[in-house]
């Protein structure tokens, strides 16, 4: 059953940790900046987005590899970068249209979530459930649901008002 990384910005709180937990479990060190997802932040607007490889079925950043260093996994149905034929080059950095390829610029290398093979430490620590990795076939149903949710909210405000 293929499964699917969610990110629900509603729940983020900004805590960081998602990245934290992620440098550690690739790098064994707690330095964001190597972690392969990342907490944007719009103080202004006042929500923080989750952001990482989004495991595009037509992926751009395969599509512009000149060395086959990307592929995909159809066991996890994810992007996986094979280090052996990487070249450096971040053409798939430039290519992805999420920001999710990373540069780690400790090592130099290109890096980009690889789903912890299947048992994602994002996922595992996120204490506000803003990140879920749940089988794709079950992201319809939550966002129906969530859709629901909300528009029963809105409803029942409206009939609130008019009394």
């Amino acid at each position: 059953m293929e499964m699917i990384l969610v990110v629900d910005h509603e729940k983020c709180t900004g805590c960081r940790l998602c990245e934290m937990v992620c440098s550690v479990r690739h790098t064994g060190v707690n330095n964001p900046t190597r972690s392969r997802i990342h907490v944007i932040k719009w103080p202004k607007e006042g929500f923080e987005l989750p952001m990482l490889c989004q495991q595009c079925e037509e992926a751009p950043c395969i599509a512009v590899c000149p060395k086959d260093a990307l592929s995909r996994d159809l066991v996890l149905g994810r992007v996986m970068l094979n280090y052996d034929l990487c070249i450096g080059c971040k053409m798939c950095v430039i290519a992805c249209p999420f920001g999710g390829m990373g540069i780690d610029t400790v090592v130099q290398q290109v890096i980009k979530c690889d789903l912890c093979d299947g048992d994602p430490a994002c996922v595992q620590f996120c204490g506000s459930g803003a990140l879920q990795f749940v089988p794709a076939n079950r992201v319809n149903l939550m966002k129906k649901r969530d859709a629901g949710w909300k528009f029963s909210e809105l409803m029942k405000k409206s009939l609130e008002a008019k009394n």
